[in-house]
Parts: C-alpha cells; structure tokens; sequence
C-alpha cells in the first residue's frame, strides 16, 4: 500500500500521511517512553520513564517504512532512587554495559490511514529478539508523524530474572509516543 501525499483529508477524514521516498527524525520533546510492571507478589504497580530517546525513521518508495530507536537505559525513573539504581544494575538493565535500549523496526506497512503493523529487533540489556507490533497512526502530514503503541514484554527473554522471592509477577508494558518531523534533504 502506497501512502498517499497529500494533506487532503483521506477517506474516513483522516489525514493522509506522506509519500516516501522521505526522511524522518525524532522529536524528542514531543516523544515518551514509559512503562509498568506488578511487583509485591502482583499487588502493586510499578511505573517509571526514560528520560531521553532519540530516533530516524524513512518512509520508502512503494509507502512502507523503516526507522530506530534509541532509549537511554540510564535515564529511567521510577522516582524511587535506590530501586532505579538496582534497576540500573546487572540484575535488570546493566547500563554500564548496555546503556541504549534499541528499536530496530526493519519493516512498517500501513494498513488503512490509521494503523502500522511493523517488525524488527528489540535490544535491552545486550540482547535481541524479534519484534512486532501494531501502532496507531495519531497525526500524520507532510511534516510530521506521531505513532502510538504498547509494548509487552517478558523481561526474563533479556536476561533479566532476578526476582527475589517472587515478588516480580507477569509481563512489562511499554508504551512509545514516537513523534517523527521531516528531515531536511
């Protein structure tokens, strides 16, 4: 599918998005990476945020896309600093080692004027695996793209298990906000 270019209202009055072949980079004020998880034996929400992200993105010729995106492991916060610094450690992100966490999204293709369906690699902690999602398409024109989506996670596929007694139950949720301007050519 093709993505239209033009900022004529698309069937359904959505905005259509551009045309490739485009360039893309990350608004980082406009752009946020959170996430949650249940700890205390499932009882209790844990949510934090990365402070600094950092992106590319393309959309090619024939409308489907590809980009990056780089977390900044050290800059999460819970806002509790002992459980960020453990957080920090090898238990979990091991930032001294592996300080960006990486979305490496080698295909999106739209489906409709709303939704893109993209695969790739997620990397934390120095490990990657496969990665596929759906993302809502909230703002699209000629000079920027705002995608939206939600993440789950099993953090022990990154080699992330400790868990002492148990108190760290089911899966984390990341959600993205990735707000993409034009690049300049």
């Amino acid at each position: 599918m093709t993505a239209p270019s033009s900022s004529e209202p698309a069937p359904g009055g959505q905005q259509a998005g551009p045309a490739g072949p485009t360039s893309w980079v990350l608004d980082p004020s406009s752009s946020s990476v959170s996430f949650t998880h249940k700890h205390t034996f499932g009882l209790l929400t844990m949510s934090g945020t990365f402070g600094q992200v950092a992106g590319s993105g393309e959309i090619l010729a024939d409308g489907t896309g590809r980009g990056r995106l780089e977390i900044d492991a050290s800059t999460l916060s819970t806002k509790n600093a002992k459980r960020d610094e453990h957080l920090r450690s090898p238990d979990f992100f091991h930032v001294k080692e592996h300080p960006q966490i990486i979305v490496d999204i080698t295909k999106a293709v739209p489906q409709g004027t709303d939704t893109v369906l993209a695969d790739g690699t997620l990397t934390v902690a120095g490990q990657s695996r496969p990665l596929s999602v759906t993302a809502q398409i909230t703002d699209a024109s000629d000079r920027a793209i705002t995608l939206k989506t939600t993440i789950d996670i099993d953090r022990g596929d990154f080699g992330m298990t400790w868990n002492q007694l148990g108190i760290i139950k089911g899966l984390a949720h990341m959600s993205v906000v990735a707000r993409f301007v034009s690049s300049p050519q």
